[in-house]
């Protein structure tokens, strides 16, 4: 008896170590097996104009809502208030995962569960420059960025028309002032095109004290010309993008490497070959050390002042932390720390924002 259970444990040590070697030769392809929806596209239904005049087309909107997750906060916030507020226009990362469609309903249960736990962790470090304005929308399911099918495409275009009316109904709200766009993973693809397209040589480029392109590879070469703008290199600049997308060492980057190498930049040029745009948060701004614990995905989060990551932009383009912090449950293949892009560095992003909006004020 002890025998034949001696041989069953050899068996699943066999069959575990065998998965291992497969997952570690073929992981990506069954990822996208199992994640790339199989079904035809089909266009949803247009929103009507007047869709996001309505609350309940917001996650996050300065009307009271109570549990807005933009107001969240891990302690009191005791530093002074801005001389001048900047509203913030928020667009949120993937939160969908549905494998069959390509594009997730704007009032899906699920996606909104998870996208409030993850506004929690990312949008709330921008609050401190004025109240966050962040749409639900269709977004593109998760699946649709592990292919470069035609249906891809159409889901993530579905998403910007989605994002683009929504941040009309937000320049209509705020028809003055400083603003601040910032979003996360598919949340910053939409907003480079956004840029591209609805602030890039238009009046309400002067308005603007900074563009947060978290989680997302922006090109300075085939992306920054059609923004005619540029990363920031100082912690009082105004008017300038951040981006950054957070690995500890030892780090896999070929999955992000690979995205960015498929698709051309803004300008119609190449990716592949230029160099990715890297805004160290830590040099950014000069606030106290400390972490968002939690993933975003039970709900629990919280600051932990002894995490405070040591992180520098490699050469590649990425913002490289020489050791693995334990924040939460949500890291990815590879030491990619992609869910936690913004709580990671909350305080000092904190900081940030304020500084910068309180730099574009100086400057009138």
């Amino acid at each position: 008896m002890a025998r034949k259970f001696l041989y069953i444990i050899a068996t699943c040590i066999v069959i575990a170590v065998i998965g291992m070697i497969a997952f570690s030769f073929f992981g990506q392809r069954l990822i996208e097996s199992a994640m790339i929806p199989r079904a035809a596209f089909s266009a949803p239904t247009p929103l009507p104009p007047s869709a996001y005049d309505k609350a309940d087309a917001w996650f996050s909107r300065p009307d009271g809502r109570k549990g807005d997750p933009s107001l969240w906060s891990p302690q009191p916030d005791s530093a002074a208030k801005p001389a001048v507020t900047a509203p913030v226009f928020f667009v949120p990362s993937t939160s969908a995962f549905d494998t069959t469609r390509w594009n997730a309903p704007i009032d899906d249960a699920n996606a909104r569960i998870y996208g409030e736990r993850l506004l929690r962790i990312q949008a709330s470090a921008l609050a401190s420059a004025g109240p966050v304005w962040a749409p639900r929308y269709r977004q593109a399911v998760f699946g649709a960025f592990l292919t470069n099918q035609p249906e891809a495409k159409k889901a993530l275009d579905v998403a910007y028309g989605d994002v683009k009316a929504a941040f009309g109904a937000f320049l209509r709200a705020n028809p003055s002032g400083p603003i601040v766009l910032a979003g996360h993973s598919q949340g910053s693809l939409h907003l480079m095109r956004l840029i591209a397209e609805e602030v890039t040589g238009r009046p309400v480029a002067t308005r603007l004290a900074a563009a947060y392109l978290v989680g997302w590879p922006v090109s300075i070469e085939a992306d920054l010309p059609a923004l005619a703008l540029l990363g920031c290199t100082a912690p009082d600049q105004a008017g300038c993008i951040l981006s950054w997308q957070s690995f500890a060492s030892p780090a896999d980057t070929a999955s992000v490497i690979k995205l960015f190498d498929r698709d051309p930049g803004l300008t119609g040029k190449p990716r592949k070959g230029t160099h990715m745009l890297c805004t160290n948060p830590l040099t950014g701004a000069s606030a106290r050390g400390g972490a968002l614990v939690g993933d975003g995905i039970e709900g629990k989060t919280e600051l932990d002042a002894t995490i405070r990551p040591n992180a520098t932009c490699d050469a590649k383009g990425f913002l490289m932390m020489d050791s693995a912090p334990e924040i939460g449950s949500a890291v990815l293949p590879g030491n990619n720390y992609h869910v936690y892009d913004y709580a990671l560095f909350w305080p000092q992003v904190r900081a940030d924002v304020r500084r910068r909006v309180d730099a574009w004020a100086a400057k009138r």
